[in-house]
């Protein structure tokens, strides 16, 4: 049980790393997400795309889930205080990508399947879990709490910030990333099991 619970905290790269390894491991994914939140993202009035969902799923993954989810919320506040765009701080979207790690280390390092193509459902489960949580349920609900002042109905506002405002692309072109890359890199010596 010991062992089961360990590895849903640490990926297998840090369960099998030293401390001063783990701590340079967190801290070179926490640089990675302030980097993807600074150069990585492009703002246009209500319309964003980045690829911080790639960064944050891939750093929960490598990483594991609470580290992960502490290095993307970190890096999110750097990424933010470098490249803020005039914009105010937004702490719900931290959280947001915090989860995005949380979740996608949980069901990449957690379930347990064994069938060949697994990684993939994995990845599709991870998908469907963040869009619906993160940036459906935190995300797009904290804007609509905060900016909208329920003027407008939830599920409309949801049908606007999706479709008309692009989070629908931004997430596919995210997730299709994920999918593609995430196999060959877990496939990189450094993250097989020893």
């Amino acid at each position: 049980m010991k062992n089961y619970v360990r590895r849903l905290l640490l990926s297998d790269l840090l369960v099998n790393s030293s401390t001063t390894q783990r701590i340079a491991y967190i801290a070179l994914m926490t640089a990675f997400c302030a980097v993807g939140n600074m150069f990585f993202e492009i703002k246009f009035a209500d319309i964003q795309f980045s690829l911080t969902i790639v960064i944050c799923a891939l750093t929960g993954i490598i990483i594991g889930p609470i580290f992960g989810s502490c290095a993307c919320f970190l890096g999110d506040l750097v990424g933010f205080l470098y490249n803020s765009g005039g914009f105010t701080y937004m702490p719900w979207i931290g959280i947001a990508m915090a989860m995005v790690a949380l979740i996608s280390g949980l069901v990449v390092n957690g379930l347990d399947f064994n069938f060949k193509g697994d990684i993939y459902v994995k990845l599709l489960i991870v998908a469907v879990l963040t869009f619906l949580v993160c940036t459906i349920g935190i995300n797009t609900t904290a804007f609509w709490l905060i900016y909208n002042n329920r003027k407008v109905p939830y599920f409309a506002y949801v049908i606007t910030r999706v479709f008309v405002q692009g989070q629908i692309w931004n997430s596919l072109v995210n997730y299709s990333i994920l999918i593609g890359i995430t196999p060959l890199i877990l496939e990189l010596k450094i993250f097989k099991k020893k």
